[in-house]
């Protein structure tokens, strides 16, 4: 991210500088994945679209965008357009604010009426939303609706159900009961930004009359960001995890220098309480699958005692890795993401040292490390930077941590063997692979937005894709899930292979960074085999795209024993595998259930 993008920003900056920050981010454009997003506005969308757009690439993502002539978004959504259709979007935002509510209650309406008006509105949103899914089979983000900008009865609002406030609220209710669903549809939060940033100047009439916009306009790079946070969320780009410094961190003071009792933390003044309630926070985080880690320049027993203050909101037991100790923090934070299996961009440094920051974000490009001011900031900062923005929470994410740190007790466990195979076989793994299965279908499409290193074609699939591949007759759908004695490691890999008479293409083969080198890909391989002879395939061909991630898998396939057929200047490589009558099955370390 660069500086200029990152929270807290100025905004006014952003839009003056719009142009030399997309030159600046164009320089990396080969890094980014190509995503069609159409906007559907209710008002003027351009500066929103200019915008999103520099979000968006700072997060890696290279949009083309549609954008609906005004206040024309019900009939493209409804009815499409041949120049919507022929975009074929991968992404619909529908831009809207309160003002295309287009009727509210009347002091004189009974509820009955009000009732009515308030089912009438929202089918005119669900049937924007039904449409696009059926017409273009793709993720849908809705804003909900800001407060209004006065209140007839005041207070009482709320609560009147002839009150704008109550009608909103009750609209936005059903908004967020269609999006809990699972069809593909997600809020923007504008009722929640709108009233952060501050709902007199969010909602200033004045834009509204002279240009048309839903905000104001200095308002806009807010709102940009927010929908970048979900794109980003719903194609893979979150972060993974935090790795934190102690010192006036998580804690005032110095440990060392203070000792135990005479760091900042708990309820004895206003900073200890900061540090508190930012340690509840940082708790928070792993509960929903953020990783937690330490970086910290410190002997390793300080640390320990930091972690152990009675008033601690956090345990060592919390960290997955703890470096502690006098080694140069861009090096610590380098093999913290080792250790993890993990890329170093990432994870988020949170320190607040400004030049240790600067170490580390020079050393390691596309680690993000917000500059957090004072320790009464530091939540809003991190909170707002949306770095692990959640469009799906599923089980795996709830056990993330407690998976990633008995993976660091595997590794640890491998280096008492001088036997990899046997190794491998002392871990008792078990797998069941199966056909693509509903309960999963948000599980397996959120593997393929988050798997980079082990992912042959680097395609991604939202919930829609995979159910439709899971219901084509001529797909072949594989998922894998591995367990061993430490633990369940989850849904970990995906194969997904077109058929066409003998041959099966594979269009997509991932596997999880957290269970690397452990065969999995040998026992994916072998039940490829086993549904391709069920059909009578006879050949299986496999596609390599590179990326600047992926680059260990660039001999997958001929490690599987398939023959090169052909290569390109980009380095795309095209396999054959043609089975045998005899297969020799790979896999020889891990059980496959039922």
């Amino acid at each position: 991210m660069i500086k200029e993008l990152t929270y807290p920003f100025d905004a006014d900056e952003i839009i003056v500088k719009k142009r030399a920050i997309k030159r600046k981010l164009l320089e990396d454009k080969d890094n980014m994945v190509s995503k069609k997003v159409a906007i559907l506005g209710g008002y003027t969308t351009n500066n929103v679209k200019n915008i999103l757009e520099l979000f968006l690439m700072a997060n890696g993502i290279l949009p083309e965008f549609y954008e609906s002539e005004y206040a024309r978004y019900y009939e493209d959504a409804v009815f499409g357009s041949e120049e919507l259709d022929s975009f074929a979007p991968d992404l619909v935002y529908i831009c809207t604010c309160n003002r295309n509510v287009p009727f509210y209650p009347e002091i004189t309406d009974s509820a009955e009426e009000i009732d009515r008006l308030l089912d009438d509105t929202y089918s005119r949103f669900l049937n924007m939303w039904e449409s696009i899914r059926k017409r273009y089979n793709c993720p849908v983000i809705q804003n909900n609706f800001e407060m209004p900008y006065y209140r007839l009865l005041g207070n009482s609002d709320a609560s009147d159900l002839h009150g704008k406030v109550n009608f909103l609220t009750r609209l936005n209710m059903k908004f967020y009961e269609y999006a809990r669903s699972g069809n593909g549809l997600y809020i923007c939060d504008i009722n929640y930004i709108s009233a952060d940033y501050g709902l007199s100047e969010w909602s200033d009439p004045f834009y509204w009359y002279m240009y048309k916009y839903g905000l104001n306009a200095s308002a806009i790079p807010y709102l940009a960001m927010n929908v970048a946070n979900i794109i980003k969320s719903i194609y893979g780009k979150n972060k993974k995890g935090l790795v934190l410094d102690l010192d006036n961190t998580l804690w005032g003071g110095v440990i060392g220098d203070d000792g135990q009792d005479g760091i900042e933390i708990g309820q004895e003044s206003s900073d200890a309480q900061a540090y508190s309630e930012f340690q509840d926070y940082i708790s928070e985080q792993k509960k929903i699958g953020v990783l937690l880690n330490v970086n910290s320049k410190n002997d390793v027993e300080n640390a320990m005692l930091g972690l152990q203050h009675p008033d601690s909101k956090l345990s060592p037991d919390d960290f997955i890795c703890i470096k502690s100790n006098w080694e140069p923090k861009d090096r610590n934070f380098k093999e913290i993401a080792d250790e993890l299996g993990l890329l170093p961009e990432s994870l988020v440094f949170v320190d607040d040292n400004p030049a240790e920051r600067q170490i580390v974000t020079d050393s390691l490009p596309g680690v993000s490390a917000p500059e957090l001011g004072d320790i009464h900031e530091r939540i809003r900062v991190l909170d707002r930077s949306g770095f692990f923005e959640v469009t799906f929470l599923s089980d795996d994410d709830l056990k993330r941590n407690d998976m990633y740190k008995k993976n660091v007790i595997r590794r640890k466990q491998s280096e008492l063997f001088s036997d990899y195979h046997e190794y491998l076989l002392s871990l008792g793994m078990k797998a069941v692979i199966r056909p693509f299965e509903e309960l999963y279908y948000p599980r397996i499409a959120q593997l393929t937005n988050k798997s980079n290193q082990f992912n042959l074609t680097t395609k991604r699939y939202t919930v829609e894709e995979i159910a439709s591949a899971a219901a084509d007759n001529m797909t072949i759908t594989l998922y894998g899930r591995l367990e061993d004695r430490y633990g369940d490691n989850g849904i970990v890999s995906v194969v997904i292979g077109s058929v066409s008479g003998e041959v099966c293409d594979i269009t997509l083969w991932l596997m999880s960074c957290r269970v690397l080198k452990r065969d999995m890909e040998y026992a994916m391989f072998d039940a490829l085999v086993d549904k391709c002879r069920e059909r009578g395939i006879k050949t299986i061909i496999g596609n390599y795209y590179p990326t600047s991630k992926n680059s260990m898998v660039a001999e997958h396939y001929k490690t599987l024993g398939f023959s090169l057929c052909s290569e390109d200047e980009q380095g795309h490589t095209v396999w054959s595998f043609d089975i045998p009558f005899e297969y020799s099955r790979k896999n020889t370390v891990i059980d496959i259930g039922k």
